[in-house]
């Protein structure tokens, strides 16, 4: 396993080159990012099957011994992580691929393979390492390819989009390194595993410091209250697998960055859980408000990825097994149904030319085969039973309740309107798009705006990936008993941090 364990990061990197150079021969270049990802998921199902049975797979690259040397590290909830973010890449994939058939846009394909690899090893990098130097390098990974995606078609509403998300993303690139420095300069380290033992003797002022510095810095990755207004005005513009995986994964590794810090580096800070769940309660109410008043469907969309990341706070802030197991749970649901929701977006785009609710109807009648593919993941993400989306609420309805303390019983509060209100905004959307009367309005005809053309003709490919995704959310409700397991043994695992800190210094 340890020979594995570089792959999910040195496979895509190199993939990337190879791509590049087979960039006039598509047919070559599409086979060679499929097959990349194809393995890369093998190696994660590898990964996480040992991690659960014999405990995290750790390597120190270089030869060199932690601290000193970069660490990657492979626990159960970063490999169950990866597992699940190298397969919404390669559904992803195949979607842009019969996109990028049908439309026939050769040089955009030809850049889009090389960056798609390069932001998949990005993704990776964040899960695996060990090393919050490593860290702040893999968001800048992710941040360059995806700049390069989310302005790909070159018009102007990509470009002011992407210049919104540069620059946001720069800023907080800036207080992160400057956060790094930090911890560097009161621990004399970055590896998280030993600067988890030394951050015990620091005085708790100035970790209490360090964690807030840490929580702004992931909290904007994450798009959490009230730093998420860049994540509605950048995502709506890109094209739609690339909307897609911004919005299912992310966000998911900001949250996985706070759940990581949070849990090793600053164990035990009441002040920051009680934080978390105030400030879950705003990011749920808030992201879903803003929700209800979209007309446009990405952005209605765009405001529930920040809405549900609510949920996610709040199984942290509660700071128990349950509430932990939860929040991954949570966290897994909503990579794939939030990604799926944004395929099928997509879909509607390319067949009424528009992204308008009230410019778009009838489909239902006219392509009911997609109506039931929105349907599906939209009530769970509503958390109707039995999907998985209920399932996860449910487990972290459950934690709060068992808490007992006034902010987590207002969480909850706030969690069951939320839902309440998410199931409003699907069924707006169905009443609009699905059951409305098909509008007589010609689409704008502007192509610079977007990289799809209005057109009823639905590449086969596009809906059979869109259909593996939503066959994915209903596997989570199937294996959700033995899910919930393996999340609560990974719970356990952020809460008894001696674990990661023994498996990389041992």
């Amino acid at each position: 396993m340890r020979v594995l364990l570089p792959l999910p990061v040195a496979l895509p990197l190199l993939a990337a080159g190879g791509s590049v150079l087979l960039s006039r021969w598509q047919r070559a270049q599409r086979a060679l990012s499929v097959l990349t990802l194809v393995v890369v998921l093998a190696i994660a199902v590898a990964l996480l099957v040992v991690a659960d049975r014999d405990g995290a797979t750790v390597v120190q690259l270089g030869g060199w011994a932690a601290p000193a040397g970069i660490s990657l590290v492979a626990d159960r909830l970063s490999a169950l992580l990866l597992v699940v973010s190298a397969s919404v890449l390669l559904v992803v994939l195949l979607y842009a691929i019969g996109q990028g058939a049908a439309d026939g846009r050769r040089s955009a394909v030809a850049v889009f393979h090389p960056c798609y690899l390069v932001l998949g090893a990005g993704i990776a990098m964040a899960f695996l390492t060990g090393d919050l130097f490593n860290l702040f390098v893999a968001f800048e990974v992710m941040l360059v390819a995806s700049y390069v995606l989310i302005t790909l078609d070159g018009g102007s509403a990509q470009v002011r989009a992407g210049m919104t998300y540069v620059v946001v993303s720069l800023l907080s690139s800036v207080l992160f390194v400057t956060a790094v420095g930090l911890v560097y300069a009161a621990t004399g380290t970055v590896n998280m595993a030993d600067a988890a033992g030394r951050l015990q003797d620091v005085p708790e002022g100035l970790r209490l410091a360090l964690a807030l510095t840490l929580l702004v810095v992931f909290g904007v990755k994450a798009a959490i209250f009230p730093v998420f207004s860049w994540l509605p005005d950048s995502y709506p513009t890109a094209p739609s697998p690339v909307t897609a995986v911004f919005a299912g994964l992310l966000t998911k590794v900001g949250v996985y960055a706070v759940l990581r810090t949070q849990t090793l580096l600053f164990p035990g800070l009441g002040a920051v859980a009680d934080l978390l769940l105030v400030l879950a309660v705003l990011t749920m109410v808030v992201g879903v408000l803003g929700a209800l008043v979209q007309d446009d469907l990405k952005r209605l969309l765009s405001f529930t990825v920040v809405s549900h990341i609510g949920y996610m706070l709040l199984g942290l802030g509660l700071a128990s097994t349950a509430g932990l197991a939860g929040a991954i749970l949570y966290t897994v649901h909503h990579i794939v149904v939030q990604t799926t929701l944004f395929l099928v977006a997509g879909l509607v785009e390319r067949r009424t030319g528009t992204s308008s609710l009230a410019r778009s109807g009838g489909l239902q009648r006219a392509a009911p085969v997609l109506a039931l593919l929105y349907l599906l993941p939209a009530l769970s993400l509503a958390g109707i039973p039995p999907l998985s989306g209920f399932l996860a609420k449910l487990g972290l309805i459950q934690a709060a309740t068992s808490d007992g303390g006034v902010l987590a019983l207002g969480a909850v509060a706030a969690a069951l309107v939320t839902s309440l209100l998410t199931l409003y905004a699907m069924a707006k959307v169905w009443s609009s798009v699905f059951w409305g009367t098909p509008s007589e309005v010609v689409p704008d005809p502007d192509p610079e705006d977007t990289l799809e053309v209005g057109t009823a003709r639905t590449p086969r490919l596009m809906t059979g990936a869109t259909a593996l995704a939503v066959a994915g959310g209903l596997a989570i409700t199937v294996v959700a008993g033995p899910l919930y397991g393996l999340t609560s043994r990974a719970a356990d695992d952020l809460l008894t941090p001696s674990r990661y800190v023994e498996a990389v210094l041992p």
